[in-house]
């Protein structure tokens, strides 16, 4: 090094490496030789005597004490949402000693596995030794990465999975934890960041091998951070919690309540029944019962379940597996409102005009008993004519009620207008090994939106019950999109052929007519998809600032509290609210309540991402034997790099890379979303038609590579520039598909 590092450099170093802070080691890290060691040797002796770094005098260094200034790793928050500290490199005979940490006003918010510069106090406290005082902040937590371990005669490297990062990570020797090449590993950054050269890294963890079919997803909850180990003291409330008796609650039990539910569907966290209004004063009217199941009298306020709880924020579903919000002894047990056995529930009962307009609301606690839990498609085909064993019995007095109340909440409905996006679910099949067998579409039947709506309205009823009562709540809040995004979606609607006008306020109605008129036309697909990419992402708040995309002005989630946390705060604040019990909502739960909104909006987020990473990755797998073959599609999205194109028959997206589409330059129009050839001329744009060649399928990154065969058509000409020069009539444009009439 030419010269001497400075004290935020060795700072830094202290950080990453406490238990190498002697000066030879720090000369030696930062190569500083020569006569340059005195003025090192000033430089710690002023560390130092600033309180930041401690002697090692042989025979004076206590291995079992603390300096009152110590370099401190963030461990977590407990039930109390107190922070707290852990000495980062703890070398004492004894246990670690635990370490509040007090914040300042001005302090920076601190997350787990931060490493910080803390001022000590010692205390006598039941569960902490000393406090600790912000000096500053040294590093975020370690970034770590995901990837396939190659071993090396000298340490090894790590080829991550995200198909994002293409940077090798170097394992130097000794820290390849017995990690075998081949290997798919976890490993944290060591070191300073920002170095020259690779990254370094240690490995953590072992996962296996990464070539077996059910490391897909094992890939996304370790890449996100996803909880998928449930703490012993979790287990333990969880095994041993004991279903509720009638006691004070409102017995049910003699109401018709079914569950209606996909098919492979574990746990069931809403039943529901309507019948005929016999109230003179609303006639034509329904009576409309959504009951819930009462998960909060088996998580209560500050247990290691609602801890652990609150931290997973929801479940996240793969297609082979869980990670489930609650252990299975809840989820798929005791809080689920399985068929013939009483469950504790909390239930709405609403009332409808004729039109779907909701009238009045009554909120219960109480016991139930469902006759039946059925799936959608046994349901729908009742409906249509079709009953079997299940549903006959059930088709006249309980069935055709509840279809009759959704004609009612569908005509209101059409009349607010939401957002009409009812895009293709993709459903992905595996075998019992874990390997995919098809990929196709789910059909989207009328017992899904009766479903939907029946949640729709009861979300509304409980946000507006705790309005009402003038109780805390967490509201669902989805802002209406910013007007880049608008601009960008009327950019797409006008170069498919289609208008979203400019100068009036932005209603959903406004979009659902561009909704309709992209309807029944090659490109609806395309439209409906650009306009959910122009929607804001929708997030948990205690101020009610409306749901655009319902076009509702007041929405709560209230009906699936078994997979998340939102929900649960919602039902204990109608338990508190109509004082139904002491397991409500605590004072620590308002006094937190938007730092808990921002951690399960995150939760929500992470588990999203990691969803959608793991459906491309099984796509991948799904097409990697399948190298060569050739496709049908349409062009979804452009950029200067390549074009997206979204395959006809799975619904998978791939990348055209705009260099293997010849040796001329491609100028890229962000606003039409064109490539253009300056040589040939030639235009690629949204919406277009093609035929691709599939070059490559990577199922650890789920990264699909196309080849363009045909635009619109018409084949692709030899790659070269010489062939590339073609006369005007060889232009192709972007194909304006006409409006429907």
């Amino acid at each position: 090094m030419s010269k001497l590092p400075t004290k935020a450099d060795i700072l830094q170093w202290i950080s990453d490496n406490p238990a190498l802070t002697a000066k030879r080691d720090i000369a030696k890290a930062f190569g500083v030789k020569g006569a340059a060691r005195i003025d090192l040797k000033r430089m710690l002796k002023e560390i130092e005597a600033d309180g930041h770094l401690r002697p090692r005098r042989r025979g004076r260094d206590d291995p079992d004490h603390l300096p009152p200034v110590s370099v401190l790793k963030v461990t977590g928050m407990d039930a109390d949402g107190d922070l707290f500290l852990a000495p980062h490199d703890w070398q004492g005979s004894g246990p670690e000693p635990r370490i509040l940490f007090v914040p300042a006003k001005d302090d920076p918010a601190l997350a787990p596995g931060d490493r910080v510069l803390a001022r000590l106090t010692e205390v006598t406290a039941e569960d902490h030794a000393f406090e600790g005082r912000l000096i500053r902040r040294l590093s975020t937590g370690p970034r770590r990465v995901l990837g396939i371990y190659r071993a090396g005669s000298e340490g090894g490297r790590i080829l991550p999975v995200d198909k994002g990062n293409d940077k090798e990570w170097l394992v130097p020797s000794g820290l390849a934890e017995g990690a075998r090449d081949g290997e798919l590993v976890e490993a944290e950054q060591t070191g300073p960041r920002g170095r020259m050269g690779l990254p370094r890294a240690r490995i953590v963890a072992r996962l296996g091998d990464p070539g077996a079919a059910k490391a897909v997803s094992l890939i996304a909850i370790h890449e996100h951070g996803l909880r998928d180990d449930f703490p012993p003291e979790v287990i333990e409330q969880a095994e041993n919690a004991t279903a509720p008796d009638l006691g004070d609650r409102t017995d049910l039990r003699d109401l018709p309540l079914i569950t209606i539910d996909p098919s492979d569907a574990r746990d069931h966290d809403d039943a529901c029944h309507a019948h005929a209004d016999d109230d003179p004063k609303n006639p034509g009217g329904h009576v409309i019962w959504v009951a819930i199941a009462d998960v909060a009298a088996f998580v209560t306020p500050g247990s290691p379940l609602d801890r652990e709880a609150r931290l997973r924020g929801n479940s996240t579903y793969f297609p082979d597996r869980v990670v489930p919000m609650l252990p299975d002894a809840l989820s798929g047990d005791l809080c689920s409102l399985h068929e013939g056995v009483d469950r504790a529930c909390i239930a709405v009962r609403m009332t409808v005009d004729a039109q779907g307009n909701k009238t009045g609301q009554t909120f219960v606690r109480g016991l139930m008993r469902s006759p039946a839990s059925l799936h959608y498609e046994e349901v729908q085909a009742a409906i249509d004519g079709q009953p079997n064993d299940r549903t006959a019995p059930l088709l006249d007095r309980v069935l055709k009620p509840l279809y009759a109340a959704y004609g009612a909440l569908r005509s209101a409905r059409d009349r607010r207008q939401p957002l009409d996006l009812d895009l293709p679910e993709r459903r992905i099949v595996l075998s019992e090994e874990g390997v995919v067998t098809s990929v196709a579409f789910r059909d989207r039947l009328d017992a899904h939106r009766l479903i939907e709506e029946f949640m729709i309205l009861a979300n509304v009823a409980a946000a507006e019950e705790l309005e009402r009562l003038r109780t805390t709540l967490l509201y669902r809040v989805h802002e209406e999109p910013g007007e880049d995004k608008i601009d960008s979606l009327r950019e797409t609607a006008r170069a498919s052929g289609f208008s979203l006008p400019k100068g009036q306020v932005l209603r959903t109605a406004v979009l659902n007519r561009l909704l309709h008129d992209a309807a029944d036309t090659e490109l609806s697909e395309l439209i409906s998809m650009s306009t959910l990419r122009a929607m804001t992402q929708a997030y948990y708040a205690p101020q009610n600032l409306g749901h655009f995309g319902l076009a509702l002005r007041s929405y709560a989630h209230f009906t699936s509290p078994i997979r998340r946390y939102s929900d649960l705060i919602v039902h204990r604040a109608l338990i508190a609210a109509h004082d139904w019990g002491d397991d409500g909502l605590s004072e620590w739960d308002v006094a937190h309540l938007d730092e808990t909104a921002k951690l399960i909006s995150e939760a929500e987020r992470r588990s999203m991402v990691a969803e959608r990473d793991t459906n491309d990755r099984y796509l991948a797998a799904f097409m990697a034997d399948k190298v060569g073959a050739e496709f049908a599609g349409r062009i979804s999205g452009v950029q200067a790099f390549g074009v997206f194109v979204r395959l006809d028959e799975t619904g998978a997206d791939g990348l055209i890379p705009v260099r293997s589409l010849g040796s001329e330059y491609f100028r890229f129009d962000r606003d039409d979303q064109i490539l253009t050839g300056t040589d040939s001329g030639m235009q690629i744009g949204l919406g277009q038609r093609v035929t691709v060649r599939l070059a490559d399928a990577v199922p650890l990154t789920g990264g699909l590579t196309l080849e363009l065969l045909a635009l619109e058509g018409e084949p692709m000409r030899p790659k070269g520039r010489t062939a590339r020069r073609a006369p005007a009539k060889g232009k192709r444009k972007p194909k304006k598909t006409a409006r429907r009439g």
